[in-house]
C-alpha cells in the first residue's frame, strides 16, 4: 500500500471557513462514493459547522485525564483500525494531551499517511513554526503551538480559504465564530483590521511562493527554457563597479510596483572579465540587495550575456537591470558591450532596463582582462586580416615603390595585427601568405617564386622568423593574461567561499546551492558511503533529480575514499575543476561540522544528565534521608513502650512527622518537576483564570502570618496553567520566607502592565548582588551559607521552568529598602485573540 495524499486548508486566521469547506469537500467526496471519516472535528458550537458533521460517519474520540480534568482527543488507533480512504482531522497544529500517542497531531497524521490513509486537514498561517516570530510582532502574541512548515510543504495539495478583514470582522460580530461575551475583545484586539491585513497577506506570500516552487519543479522536470511570467523576478547584473549601488536601488523600486516582486543581484566572474571588480564594492552591494530583500548570486560564466541571460531564465525572471556601460566612444570598437547583447538577445519574454549613472562613458578603472578564448568575431577579423590584409597591401603597393625592406616591415605590421586579433594560427597564416607575396611581386626576378638574389632570401627568411616570432609572443602573452584572469576568477570564488565560512554559513544545503549556481547545474549531491562496496547514500542534495550515484552524474569529484560531489546538468572543463574541488573539500567540512555539532549538542546533555544525576545523589544521599531520618526518630519513640509519652510530647512527636512529611513530599515534588522540566515533558495546559483564584492556594505551605497577600480586584484574567503558576509562585513564596527575616512578612502583590501581568514576592531578607541574580536560578544552586537541609536548590529552577513554559518570564529585582523581588510576569486575556475555558476552545479552527 502506498502513502496516502494529505490536502490542507491553509487559513489566515479563526473563522474564515477552513473547517466548512473541509466538510463541503467530505460530503462531495461521499457522495462519488468515497469512503470518508471524521477523525477529529471540533465545531465550537458553531451552527452552520455543526450541520455539517450531520450525514458523516465519526470516529469516537478518545478521553484522557490529566491533572484531574477530562480530555478528548482524535482516537489514532481507531481511525488506523477503521481504516478509511480519506479520514478528516482539524487543526493540525495542535498539541495533544499528555499521554496521548504522540505529543503533536501532525504526528498523528504522518501515521495516518504511512498506512495509506488520504488525510484532509486545516492549519492557520500563524501556525507555520517559520513565521512565529513575524506573526508575534504583528499581533503581540507569540504562538506556542506550531506546525514544521516542512510538514505542510509536503502536502500534495495546498487550498488557501481566503476571507476579507471586514468580511472576518462581520461574521465576528453576528457571533458566527466566538460567543457573544467574547467578541468585543476579540475585535478590539487581535481581530483589528490591521493584523487581519498582514496575516492575509502573510497567507497569500506563503502560498505565492508554494506555488512559485511548483511552478519552478514542474518547468525543470519539462525542461521548459521559455520564460513564465507568473510574478516579477527581476535581475540585476553586478560588475563589482561603483554603479552597482544605484542599479539594485533601481531595482527594488521596480520590485515594489509589482505585488510579490523579487530582486536578485548576480555578478558573473568569468575568465576574460567585463571589468576586475573590487572584493570590497561586492560585499557592500551584497549587503546593500540582502538589506532590501534580495538574494546576492555569484556565477562562473565565460560569455557574460550567455552567462546573464542563462541565469534569468534559469529563474523564471522578467526583467533584467543593467547600467549603461562605462566603456570610452573608441573602446566600442571591439563590440557593441553586455547590455546591447542583452538587450538583442533577450528575446519577448525578458524585459531589459539600461540605467544610466554618474560612472557613463568615464572608462574603466582598472585594465580590461582579456581571455585566450578570444571569441568567435575577434578569430573571424583575425584570420580575414591574416589572409586579406596582405592581398589588399600588394594591390597598394604595385601602385607605389616603397622598396623591399619597406614593402616588408608593411607586411609585418599585418602579421602582427593579425596576431593581436586573432591569435597564433592567423598571424602565422599572415606570414606565410606574406612571405610568398613578397617573393612573387617584389623579389626579383618578379612574378616567379624564385629568388635569383641570395641576400633577398636572407630577407625573407628573416621576415618569417620574425613574423613567427611575434604571433607567438603575442599568443604567449593572450595565454598568460588568460591564466592570470581565470586564476583572478578563481580566487574570487574561493575568497567568497571563505568568506561563507567566516560568515558562519554552515548549512550544507546552502553550500550545495551555491555550488550549482555557481557552475550552472540543474542538481547538485554529497553522496558517502561506509565502504567499497557499501550502496551510496546521499548525504544532502538540492535541485530535482539529483544523482544517486557518481556514476549517474555529468560530474564527481572524489572528496576522500567514500565521499564524492556529484553535479548534473552540463559537463564541466578541467579548469573548473580545481574550484570545484575547492566547493567539495567544504562539503565534507561543513558536513564534519554538522555532525560534530550534533555529537556535541548529544554529549552536552549526557553531561548535563549526569550533572542532575550527581545532585540528585547528592540530595537524596543528605537532603532526602535527613526528613526521613526525623521521620523514623519520630514514629520509633511513639512505639516504644519504655516512655510514657504525655499528650503534648505525642503532639510534638506527630508534628515532628507531619513536618518531615511535608518537607519530603516538597523535595520530591521539586525533583519530580526539574525533572520533567530538563526532559522536556512539561505542557502547558492554558486557559483563563483569575490570578486571586491561584495565589492565595500557593500560600498553605508557609506558616500563617508569614506572607501578606495584595491581589487587586480589578486585575484582568491571565492565559496560564493554573496548576504551574501556582507550584512556581509557591516556590517563590517558600524561598522568601526561608530569607527574609522573622518579623517582615513576605508581600505577595499583583499589578497589571500593558497586555501582562506581574506578580511580586517582596523580602527584607540580605538581598543577592547583582551577579548572582541569574545563578540563583540554576539548578541544585544554594545561595550564600544555606545549610544542607534547607533544600536541593530547585525551588527557584522549576519556578523559571514553569514560567517560561506559560509563555511568562521571572527575574530579580532589588527590594528598595533591603531584600529581594521576584518579579513573575504572564499573559493577560485581553492581549490574547482567543482564550476559552476549556484546551479545545484557545486553540484557532
Amino acid at each position: 500500500m502506498g502513502r496516502g495524499k494529505l490536502r490542507i486548508y491553509l487559513g489566515a486566521a479563526p473563522g474564515v471557513g477552513k473547517t466548512y469547506a473541509m466538510l463541503s469537500e467530505a460530503h462531495r467526496r461521499v457522495e462519488r462514493g468515497t469512503d470518508c471519516v471524521v477523525a477529529f472535528v471540533e465545531h465550537y458550537n458553531r451552527p452552520r459547522t455543526e450541520v455539517m458533521l450531520h450525514g458523516l460517519e465519526q470516529v469516537p474520540r478518545k478521553q484522557l485525564d490529566y491533572r484531574g480534568s477530562a480530555f478528548t482527543e482524535m482516537d489514532v488507533d481507531a481511525v488506523l483500525l477503521r481504516a478509511p480512504a480519506v479520514a478528516l482531522v482539524d487543526e493540525l497544529a495542535h498539541t495533544n494531551v499528555p499521554g496521548s500517542r504522540n505529543a503533536k497531531r501532525w504526528q498523528d497524521v504522518e501515521e495516518m499517511l504511512a498506512a495509506g490513509i488520504d488525510v484532509v486537514s486545516t492549519v492557520n498561517i500563524q501556525h507555520l513554526e517559520s513565521l512565529g516570530d513575524v506573526v508575534e510582532s504583528i499581533t503581540g502574541v507569540r504562538q506556542r503551538e506550531t506546525v514544521p512548515d516542512e510538514v505542510v510543504r509536503r502536502a500534495d495539495q495546498i487550498e488557501l480559504v481566503d476571507m476579507s478583514p471586514q468580511a472576518l470582522r462581520r461574521r465576528m460580530a453576528h457571533g458566527n465564530i466566538y460567543k457573544s461575551d467574547k467578541v468585543d475583545a476579540a475585535l478590539s484586539n487581535y481581530f483589528r483590521p490591521g493584523n487581519l491585513t498582514a496575516l492575509r497577506e502573510l497567507a497569500l506570500l506563503w502560498v505565492a511562493d508554494r506555488v512559485d516552487e511548483y511552478l519552478t519543479e514542474y518547468r525543470s522536470e519539462h525542461r521548459v527554457s521559455k520564460i513564465w511570467g507568473s510574478r516579477e523576478r527581476i535581475v540585476v547584473g553586478l560588475t563589482g563597479g561603483p554603479e552597482g549601488r544605484t542599479l539594485i536601488r533601481r531595482a527594488a523600486r521596480l520590485a515594489e510596483k509589482g505585488a510579490g516582486g523579487e530582486v536578485m543581484a548576480v555578478y558573473i566572474a568569468r575568465s576574460d572579465g567585463l571589468t576586475s571588480a573590487s572584493p570590497k564594492e561586492l560585499a557592500v552591494q551584497r549587503t546593500l540587495v540582502e538589506d532590501l530583500g534580495g538574494t546576492f548570486h555569484h556565477v562562473v560564466g565565460d560569455d557574460i550575456p550567455v552567462a546573464l541571460l542563462d541565469f534569468a531564465r534559469g529563474v523564471n525572471a522578467t526583467q533584467i537591470v543593467l547600467g549603461s556601460s562605462r566603456r570610452k566612444t573608441w573602446q566600442y570598437v571591439f563590440g557593441p558591450g553586455v547590455g546591447a547583447t542583452v538587450a538583442r538577445e533577450s528575446g519577448p519574454d525578458l524585459d531589459v532596463h539600461i540605467v544610466t549613472h554618474e560612472e557613463v562613458a568615464k572608462g574603466r578603472g582598472l585594465p580590461v582582462a582579456r581571455g585566450a578564448r578570444l571569441g568567435r568575431s575577434r578569430i573571424i577579423w583575425g584570420w580575414l586580416v591574416g589572409v586579406c590584409g596582405p592581398v589588399a597591401l600588394a594591390v597598394l603597393l604595385n601602385t607605389v615603390d616603397l622598396g623591399l625592406a619597406n614593402d616588408m616591415l608593411l607586411f609585418l605590421t599585418v602579421t602582427v595585427a593579425a596576431a593581436l586579433l586573432g591569435g597564433l594560427f592567423p598571424a602565422l597564416a599572415s606570414a606565410a601568405f606574406g612571405s610568398l607575396l613578397l617573393n612573387y611581386y617584389y623579389t626579383p626576378p618578379l612574378h616567379r617564386l624564385t629568388i635569383a638574389d641570395p641576400k633577398n632570401i636572407v630577407a625573407i627568411a628573416i621576415f618569417v622568423g620574425v613574423a613567427v616570432s611575434v604571433a607567438s609572443v603575442v599568443d604567449l602573452a593572450a595565454r598568460r593574461t588568460h591564466q592570470a584572469a581565470r586564476l583572478r576568477a578563481e580566487s574570487e570564488i574561493l575568497s567568497f567561499l571563505a568568506g561563507s565560512v567566516l560568515r558562519g554559513e554552515t548549512s550544507l544545503e546552502a553550500l550545495l546551492e551555491r555550488v550549482r549556481e555557481t557552475f550552472g547545474m540543474e542538481s547538485v549531491a554529497l553522496l558517502e558511503r561506509a565502504g567499497d562496496v557499501d550502496p551510496w547514500t546521499c548525504a544532502g542534495s538540492v535541485g530535482p533529480q539529483s544523482p544517486k550515484r557518481p556514476e549517474d552524474a555529468d560530474v564527481d569529484m572524489p572528496v576522500g575514499d567514500h565521499m564524492a560531489l556529484a553535479l548534473s546538468g552540463r559537463v564541466l572543463p578541467a579548469s573548473d575543476r580545481r574550484v570545484l574541488a575547492a566547493f567539495a573539500a567544504q562539503a565534507a567540512v561543513v558536513l564534519d561540522r554538522q555532525r560534530l555539532q550534533h555529537e556535541a549538542d548529544q554529549a552536552k546533555e549526557l553531561a548535563e544528565g549526569n550533572r542532575i544525576r550527581t545532585a540528585l545523589l547528592a540530595a537524596v544521599s543528605h537532603d532526602l534521608r535527613t526528613p526521613l531520618a526525623a521521620i523514623k526518630a519520630a514514629v520509633s519513640s511513639l512505639r516504644s513502650d519504655d516512655v510514657a509519652w504525655s499528650e503534648e510530647d505525642q503532639a510534638e512527636l506527630l508534628e515532628a512527622i507531619e513536618e518531615g512529611a511535608d518537607r519530603l513530599d516538597h523535595l520530591v515534588g521539586n525533583l519530580l518537576d526539574m525533572s520533567r522540566l530538563q526532559t522536556g515533558t512539561v505542557t502547558p495546559l492554558i486557559r483563563e483564570i483569575d490570578l486571586d483564584e491561584v495565589v492565595p492556594m500557593a500560600l498553605g505551605g508557609v506558616p500563617e502570618g508569614s506572607a501578606e497577600l495584595d491581589i487587586p480586584e480589578t486585575l484582568p484574567m491571565v492565559a496560564v496553567d493554573p496548576g504551574l503558576l501556582e507550584r512556581a509562585v509557591a516556590n517563590l513564596v517558600e524561598n522568601a520566607v526561608k530569607y527574609s527575616p522573622t518579623d517582615e512578612p513576605v508581600l505577595v502583590s499583583a499589578s497589571a502592565m500593558a497586555n501582562r501581568v506581574e506578580v511580586r514576592v517582596v523580602d527584607r531578607g540580605r538581598g543577592v548582588p547583582d551577579e548572582a541574580k541569574d545563578r540563583i536560578f540554576a539548578p541544585f544552586q544554594r545561595y550564600g551559607d544555606a545549610p544542607r537541609g534547607a533544600g536541593v536548590g530547585l525551588g527557584l529552577a522549576v519556578a523559571r521552568g514553569f514560567a517560561e513554559a506559560m509563555g511568562g518570564t521571572l527575574n530579580a529585582e532589588d527590594t528598595p529598602g533591603g531584600g529581594l523581588t521576584m518579579v513573575l510576569t504572564v499573559r493577560a486575556v485581553d492581549g490574547l485573540p482567543d482564550l476559552a475555558t476549556a484546551t479545545a476552545e484557545r486553540r484557532a479552527s
